[in-house]
């Protein structure tokens, strides 16, 4: 479980340097985004058939996962006319 966090603050991280424009987020929601990127990716890939059942995304899979989350909050963030 604390890989997991470690893996997650990583990816977040990375995902928040990748994308352009500033991401107004603290340590933990870097973490959160991380792991739900790997969650994303992992789903995704499922779908698609390049996973098998239950096999993790791995750490590209993950970082493409937490990019996609990021674009789609940083998009509901502005076309949803309330900002947190």
């Amino acid at each position: 479980m604390i890989g997991t966090l470690i893996v997650g603050l990583i990816v977040g991280a990375l995902a928040r340097f990748l994308m352009p424009g500033e991401q107004k987020m603290g340590i933990i929601l870097t973490i959160v985004l991380g792991v739900a990127g790997s969650f994303v990716a992992g789903f995704a890939g499922q779908a698609l058939g390049l996973y098998r059942a239950g096999a993790g995304a791995g750490f590209l899979g993950s970082l493409v996962g937490a990019l996609v989350l990021l674009f789609v909050v940083g998009k509901l963030r502005k076309d949803g006319g309330t900002s947190a």
